[in-house]
């Protein structure tokens, strides 16, 4: 079973000491469950968080990931099985959110809504394909640093890279706990993932897009088109962050996800 955090909700005021109900966050390339800390403080506002490390990340040198995204929804599932979770609000970043849509794919059941932050719908085209063999080949070559060097400055938008040099070596901190092995196996499965742009339209939950203005990655026109996609749902931009503004503009991602949460259920 997967590694995870398991924050439980504090109970508000009248609630007796009900949950509002769960949130699982699933986190993106090449990081680990350790992104999310941030968000650990919605446990305050009356939320389970359920905050897995996909397979193998997080685990050093020895650690090897799933090499499909239908793998690393399996083990999700599983996680949430064990745990006893039948329904949850899931959330996904980048990589996050390709694992997101082969859950809906594969158990659209569990979900009670959904959050899509910085990622897309579509697979890889041939040149995106092209650079995860690059990027698998250098990490194979030269190690976690080497991916740390090239991503960093995708993962963090300008105005974090020149305003907060401190989150940029925590960032490179998360990248360099993973092992070569996990990093090239995530690429794999990254790169072979299907295309899920017919699921956005199946998507009968409520459903929040959030998007880093700077983010060149997944540019803000990508989340826009999700969000005309996907009936009912709420688009926000976060300004001042990159491709990770859970990390680069906490207060305003949290108060997106807040409002989000509160309005929907």
């Amino acid at each position: 079973m997967l590694r995870y955090l398991d924050v439980a909700a504090k109970p508000l005021a009248g609630s007796r000491g009900r949950a509002a109900g769960t949130l699982v966050l699933i986190h993106g390339f090449p990081l680990s469950a350790r992104m999310w800390e941030p968000q650990l403080v919605l446990s305050e506002l009356g939320w389970r968080l359920i905050v897995p490390h996909l397979r193998g990340f997080d685990d050093g040198p020895a650690g090897r990931s799933a090499t499909s995204m239908n793998d690393n929804a399996g083990d999700v599932i599983d996680l949430l099985d064990a745990l006893h979770v039948e329904q949850a609000v899931i959330a996904g970043l980048s990589m996050g959110g390709y694992v997101t849509f082969a859950l809906l794919r594969n158990a659209a059941s569990y979900f009670q809504g959904l959050v899509l932050a910085d990622t897309k719908s579509q697979a890889d085209a041939p040149e995106g394909v092209q650079a995860r063999q690059r990027m698998q080949a250098l990490v194979r070559d030269k190690g976690p640093d080497a991916v740390a060097d090239e991503m960093l400055p995708k993962l963090l938008g300008e105005s974090t890279r020149r305003q907060q040099p401190d989150l940029v070596e925590k960032v490179r901190a998360i990248i360099l706990a993973n092992g070569a092995e996990t990093i090239a196996g995530a690429l794999t499965a990254m790169m072979t993932r299907p295309d899920s742009t017919a699921t956005l339209s199946t998507i009968k939950v409520p459903t929040l897009v959030v998007v880093g203005e700077e983010d060149t990655l997944t540019p803000p026109p990508l989340s826009v088109e999700m969000h005309k996609a996907i009936s009912g749902s709420e688009l926000v931009r976060i300004p001042e962050a990159g491709h990770m503004p859970n990390l680069e503009q906490p207060a305003a991602f949290n108060a997106a996800l807040t409002t989000f949460l509160a309005r929907r259920f």
